[in-house]
């Protein structure tokens, strides 16, 4: 009876030795979870150059947090994390345009962040009032002309190339860009929506061709004699005067840089920038990596490699943009472009702005 007792009771902790050991394996496991959850981030980005790659690979490196990089298009990103709903994978949105962030954010898709070196590192106009997001670099909407038909002191604003004197002359890309779109939406705040429409009007009349392809062959349109102006984004002109390829180099020199409306409004200035997702599995993570795009190392390097203006007051522009001369700014809140961007759309297909 003894023995048969003795039995019985061994038996009994072997059961319970084994639920614990089950248990803490299972412990275990959820802590190893929860440890690689806390050591990446799941960046959904725009953004394709080749700087942004050496940043992250930087980050990790200080931080021990991976970086995974999903590219697409800034909508197609947008309607993924839409339809992904809260089991979302994306902690971070990287975007080329404000007017993007806007709409990530009228749909409900960021969340506010709170943090004192964000709001040390990046002036209050570059950041959205309730903490959605954050610009990271800056570019200006410049006038880039032909240096042997055009002399600087005939330009002024972006106005005045709706003037007879720019007719047929007038290179710019397609209304579907969002450059475009958030250009014409400062107008919308500014100026209103009907002289915006009469600016719009007078491009359409000066074209010199139909609008197609990006920045850069605005920029090859000139050097093959189809205009004598355009307006292109700045950090693509000092991409195309350091490229690879010699025939943009070429395309590049024969090109003159202005800043319109430095006597009236101040240039065009848009950014890119980044927004936490509000189902961020990982968003202490995103906001550190928001924390060092926007420290100086990482400023630094937008500026140098990729010819962006920093939106860190305290870097410098590089030694190329400085060349361009200072220039005054547009001082509108940028959440306005993406509040005006369907009025721009309006406004351009009712002047046939293709």
């Amino acid at each position: 009876m003894k023995k048969s007792l003795i039995l019985i009771v061994v038996a009994i902790m072997l059961v319970l030795a084994a639920c614990g050991s089950t248990t803490k394996k299972e412990s275990d496991t959820d802590t190893d979870v929860k440890k690689s959850e806390k050591s990446e981030v799941n960046l959904y980005t725009s953004r394709h150059y080749d700087v942004d790659t050496e940043l992250y690979k930087k980050f990790e490196e200080e931080t021990g947090i991976k970086v995974n990089v999903i590219k697409d298009e800034a909508d197609v990103l947008i309607e993924r994390i839409k339809r992904e709903g809260t089991a979302t994978k994306a902690d971070l949105l990287l975007t080329a345009d404000v007017g993007r962030l806007y709409r990530a954010k009228e749909e409900g898709l960021l969340q506010t962040v709170s943090s004192d070196i964000l709001s040390k590192q990046i002036p209050k106009n570059l950041r959205d009032d309730e903490g959605m997001w954050v610009g990271l670099t800056k570019r200006a909407r410049i006038i880039v002309y032909n240096k042997d038909k055009v002399k600087p002191e005939e330009l002024s604003t972006y106005e005045a190339l709706t003037e007879d004197k720019w007719k047929s002359r007038v290179l710019v890309r397609s209304s579907e860009s969002v450059y475009n779109q958030s250009l014409l939406a400062s107008f919308i705040e500014i100026d209103g929506e009907e002289k915006a429409k009469e600016w719009a009007q007078g491009i359409v009349n000066n074209f010199a061709q139909n609008p197609g392809g990006g920045d850069r062959d605005q920029a090859k349109a000139i050097a093959a004699g189809i205009g004598d102006v355009a307006i292109m984004n700045s950090y693509y002109f000092g991409q195309m005067l350091n490229s690879q390829e010699p025939e943009e180099v070429k395309v590049a020199e024969n090109l003159g840089v202005f800043f319109p409306n430095q006597e009236t409004t101040g240039t065009h200035v848009n950014i890119s920038g980044a927004g936490v997702i509000k189902d961020s599995k990982n968003a202490e993570n995103a906001l550190k990596l928001l924390e060092f795009l926007t420290g100086e190392e990482a400023q630094s390097k937008f500026a140098s490699a990729n010819y962006e203006f920093p939106v860190n007051e305290n870097v410098e522009p590089s030694e190329l943009l400085k060349s361009w001369g200072d220039f005054k700014e547009q001082e509108i809140p940028l959440s306005i472009l993406g509040e005006n961007n369907a009025k721009a759309i309006m406004v351009f297909n009712e002047v046939g702005w293709k």
